[in-house]
C-alpha cells in the first residue's frame, strides 16, 4: 500500500467516523428536545413550591402549607393520578 492509498483511507476513515458522531450527537439532542405532555397536580407543592397562583394568592411560590389542595405543580402527564394526594383538577366549586 502507497502513502497516498493509506492517506485517502485515513481520511475516509476519519471522515465516516465523524458523520456518524454527528448523526448520533443530532439523534440525541432531537430526544432531549421532545417535550413531554403536562399536567396541573392539585395538593403535592410543598409550602413555597407552588407553580403558579391561585384564589389565595397570585403567584409562584407563594403557598403557605404543604399539601395545600389548591395549589399546584406541572408533573408528566399521567403521574398526578398515580400519587395518593393528587387531585387532577380542581371543580369551581371546591377552588372558591
Amino acid at each position: 500500500m502507497n502513502k497516498t492509498s493509506l492517506n485517502t483511507l485515513v481520511i475516509t476513515g476519519a471522515v465516516i467516523a465523524i458523520a456518524i458522531a454527528v448523526n448520533q450527537t443530532v439523534r440525541f439532542s432531537a430526544l432531549n428536545n421532545k417535550q413531554e405532555a403536562r399536567e396541573r397536580c392539585y395538593g403535592i407543592a410543598k409550602a413555597a413550591q407552588n407553580d403558579c397562583g391561585t384564589p389565595k394568592h397570585s403567584c409562584a411560590a407563594q403557598s403557605d402549607r404543604d399539601g395545600d389542595p389548591e395549589s399546584w405543580i406541572m408533573v408528566p402527564k399521567g403521574l398526578c393520578e398515580k400519587l395518593i394526594l393528587g387531585i387532577k383538577q380542581m371543580n369551581e366549586e371546591e377552588m372558591l
